[in-house]
């Protein structure tokens, strides 16, 4: 058995680690990176980067049998399954491939590949016999697709999202459970690619929304699109044969559906269960994960740090990025430590029309009983959205009464990953609404939408005319 000490110890490659290990090695070379699994992201293994690819595929298939209002008519697309398929394992192999010839360029003597358990606050064990020492360890072991009991019952006919990416083929038929932004994204794009899908949700959540508003035009809209249940009864679920089956109430009728596969897109949950943190004096929270402060990544134990998808806070990439980033430098430094003020939320769903939340929720602020005005526009009339026929969609902003500060919104509609930097860019300056409004907004653009909506805020918030021109030599007030 080998013994090693070191000054940090690492505990997992992916986004978050690799972050923690660019900070911490400008400090000091005495770092260890411990991975057991493959390097290689969750984001472009079998995130972000994929479920991509296979929504631009769907995209290109479902534009085709769109385009009659235009007075332009394809005929109906041939799908080629296995060439999807190709193309999409093609391109993630090569985004996999880029993240681990960064990894893999770094000095050998500072990574291993091991499976690591803490003896106590201190050691570690490896999979490999040997242990490791450190005065300094960050957890970053990102999370896992969580399957919940009763979906056992599926047997081998179920998938979660990282089986998709290494099909050959696209199937016949697909029943998905789960509406969240993982659930809803392969959803839509396999309909849209041929598959028949039926998804079933709960509670009627749509993705992240939170405003019933924005929510209500969603549901409308996938309903119009697809078999979308956003709250669906199912009350039997077996494998039969070569296929599953399911019963679920609809309109009071119980019926019966099968299908090749159950996708379950039910969440994730931290990868914190095989460390022995039994073996520490860790504090933990109801989900078995340290707890921690969000500014520093510091746990109840100051020498051990955690982030990323480890603590599943925010699970995206740049969140994972920028929290590993915190935890490298402080780990790096300890026991001088820094706080870091976070960036602004943003999130975007890349259905059709996309989603996207920025700064506080509508339930956020309903929580923390903030005093707020909200604005809105409806895309179904908006300009450039008309003439490109993605006129479909609601965009709601929330504004702080009294002081007129822009705190958040949620939207579905058109070009939402975009109006989603625009404004996510606006709240981390600080920006008021009469502010926002004294920026420049080009026409035609989709963007429009967001002045318009603005615009209703800024009436809402009783803030006074917005002044048309920034005028050189007017005086206080003019």
């Amino acid at each position: 058995m080998t013994h090693r000490e070191v000054d940090i110890a690492i505990i997992g490659a992916g986004t978050a680690g690799m972050g923690a290990y660019r900070e911490a090695i400008k400090v000091t070379q005495n770092v260890l990176l411990i991975e057991g699994g493959e390097y290689g992201t969750t984001c472009a293994r079998v995130g972000c980067m994929p479920s991509k690819l296979l929504i631009a595929a769907a995209e290109a298939a479902y534009f085709g049998q769109h385009t009659s209002p235009f007075g332009i008519t394809y005929e109906k697309p041939i799908i080629d399954g296995k060439a999807v398929m190709k193309r999409i394992k093609f391109e993630r192999d090569r985004f996999v491939g880029f993240v681990k010839e960064d990894i893999e360029e770094w000095d050998a003597v500072n990574r291993i590949k091991a499976f690591a358990k803490f003896k106590s606050d201190t050691e570690l064990e490896l999979s490999d016999g040997s242990t490791v020492k450190a005065n300094r360890i960050v957890i970053v072991t990102g999370s896992s697709t969580f399957v919940p009991k009763p979906f056992e019952a599926f047997g081998d006919r179920l998938i979660v999202n990282d089986d998709v990416f290494d099909w050959d083929d696209l199937p016949e038929s697909v029943v998905v459970f789960g509406a969240g932004v993982i659930g809803l994204e392969l959803g839509q794009a396999l309909s849209r690619l041929g598959v028949r899908v039926s998804l079933f949700g709960r509670d009627n959540l749509v993705g992240p929304l939170s405003d019933d508003v924005v929510k209500f035009k969603a549901r409308e809209t996938f309903m119009e699109e697809f078999d979308f249940h956003p709250h669906g009864d199912v009350t039997r679920m077996e494998k039969v044969a070569d296929h599953v089956e399911i019963d679920y109430i609809e309109d009071g009728t119980t019926k019966t559906n099968k299908f090749e596969y159950a996708l379950i897109a039910t969440g994730r949950r931290p990868n914190v269960d095989q460390l022995g943190l039994k073996n520490t004096t860790l504090e933990l929270d109801e989900r078995g994960v340290p707890q921690f402060v969000l500014a520093t990544g510091q746990t109840s134990v100051g020498h051990i740090f955690i982030a990323g998808d480890a603590v599943n806070n925010i699970p995206l990439l740049h969140e994972a990025a920028d929290e590993g980033k915190i935890v490298g430098y402080n780990a790096a430094r300890h026991p001088q430590i820094r706080a870091f003020i976070k960036s602004s939320p943003i999130a975007v769903m890349f259905s059709d029309p996309q989603i996207m939340m920025v700064g506080e929720s509508h339930k956020q602020l309903t929580d923390r009983n903030a005093n707020f005005a909200v604005g809105s526009v409806d895309f179904a009339g908006q300009g450039r959205s008309r003439v490109m026929l993605v006129n479909n969609g609601i965009l709601r902003v929330y504004g702080e009464e009294g002081t007129g500060r822009f705190l958040g919104a949620e939207m579905v509609g058109p070009r939402a990953e975009h109006i989603a930097h625009l404004l996510a860019w606006a709240h981390q300056s600080g920006l008021s609404v009469s502010e926002m409004l004294e920026r420049p907004f080009y026409h035609p653009v989709v963007e429009e939408g967001v002045r318009t909506a603005l615009r209703d805020l800024n009436a809402a918030l009783n803030m006074g005319p917005v002044s048309p021109t920034r005028c050189m030599d007017c005086g206080p007030g003019a």
